[in-house]
């Protein structure tokens, strides 16, 4: 069955490989991404030439996740355009890399505007639409940091990815009576392949961040990412993120998985959720809430509607 499909930004990194591998799955997918006619425009270019040599349907769609304008006009787009809106694939997010110390109050809420908060605007915009179909998918790529192995040096991503991954549990239950599914995929540290190190943010106060260099912590920086990539395994390839959101995606409603894991260095998050997940599903069904734990057929009233 071909989807409708928003992801997130896809100008590059795991949000472009799960475009591309979406559209290959012969799914209508939306690669979205802010500054189309600015520093993208080549991005978009790019793209709309890989959907023609590979007969798929990948469009771009201007979209920041940081304007509530900007979103709202890619969704009536969408849907316009299509007349449904299936699938959105939470992707859109920013790293940073250095001491936490180093990092201002203002560059955290910056982060977690991008990585939270761009999700909840995304949302009030998408859900609406997906509510009134009764059905449909969200997808959230979230991180084994904020349950797994949490090397330093990267607490402003690990702590919005934590509050992402929370703020999808919450919406997973709230929406499953109007028959919207949550799927989350967790990649692990993918050192290579998608620029995450690469393009990371950095401390604004570069006075406390010299401290840190020339200090107990001189050289930490290094034997982060050199201790990290030796981690992991020579065959991790960031592309099996981009398979994996495809297999949830393919996989018939009612059926697809609350998790899934794509972590080839283990850094022990799969375990921990695993207990997590458990507990958050026993509690449910001791609280008579059991049926928030899978979404609602269309037509189909749960117990106590």
């Amino acid at each position: 069955m071909a989807y409708t499909i928003l992801v997130t930004g896809a100008s590059s990194g795991f949000g472009l490989m799960a475009a591309r591998a979406l559209a290959g799955a012969g799914h209508v997918v939306y690669a979205s991404m802010r500054e189309t006619q600015g520093r993208n425009a080549q991005r978009v270019v790019d793209i709309t030439r890989w959907a023609t040599d590979h007969a798929v349907d990948l469009r771009t769609v201007e979209l920041d996740v940081q304007s509530e304008t900007s979103i709202a006009a890619a969704i009536t787009n969408i849907v316009n355009e299509n007349g449904c809106l299936d699938v959105v694939v939470h992707n859109a997010g920013h790293m940073a890399f250095g001491p936490a110390e180093a990092f201002t109050p203002e560059q955290f809420a910056q982060l977690y505007d991008i990585n939270v908060l761009g999700a909840q605007r995304v949302n009030r915009a998408a859900l609406p639409v997906m509510r009134r179909q009764a059905q449909g998918l969200l997808v959230w790529v979230g991180s084994t940091s904020h349950r797994g192995g949490t090397p330093p040096l990267l607490a402003p991503y690990f702590a919005a990815k934590a509050a992402m991954d929370a703020l999808a549990v919450s919406y997973a239950a709230e929406l499953a009576p109007w028959g919207i599914e949550t799927s989350i995929v967790v990649p692990g540290a993918f050192t290579g392949g998608t620029n995450h190190f690469l393009h990371a943010g950095e401390p604004a106060d570069t006075a406390r961040q010299g401290e840190y260099d020339t200090g107990p912590t001189a050289g930490l920086p290094d034997d982060v990412l050199k201790n990290l990539a030796a981690c992991e395994p020579p065959d991790a390839e960031p592309a099996s993120v981009a398979r994996a959101i495809v297999d949830v995606v393919d996989t018939p409603f009612g059926h697809r998985p609350f998790r899934v894991h794509i972590d080839p260095s283990d850094d022990g998050c799969a375990v921990v959720n695993a207990v997590a997940d458990r507990i958050r599903a026993e509690f449910l069904r001791r609280i008579n809430m059991g049926d928030l734990l899978s979404p609602r057929q269309k037509g189909v009233v749960h117990h106590g509607k």
